[in-house]
């Protein structure tokens, strides 16, 4: 059994974030799991985020995901494939 994980890394959230969400609601039949995170108190909300995908369905079009997150100013994407081992 595998599994396909994307990790999306936004630098300067409030500018980026509007074009990221755009984009995983474009593509939001192929998010099985979506986690997103940043640090934030009363006084202070961090303008980097993390979101972890669990990705399901066609890789190709996870792929297609990836490269047009990859063109998205101050986001980094990593896409991986995850297979659990034989015990």
């Amino acid at each position: 059994m595998f599994k396909n994980i994307m990790l999306i890394l936004i630098g300067k959230r409030r500018k980026s974030a509007t074009e990221v969400q755009k984009l995983l609601t474009e593509y939001g039949c192929y998010i099985k799991t979506r986690l997103g995170m940043h640090e934030a108190s009363d006084t202070y909300c961090s303008d980097n985020g993390l979101i972890f995908l669990e990705l399901a369905g066609d890789e190709k079009i996870h792929m297609e995901l990836f490269n047009k997150l990859q063109h998205i100013s101050c986001v980094d994407a990593k896409l991986q494939k995850m297979e659990t081992k034989n015990c």
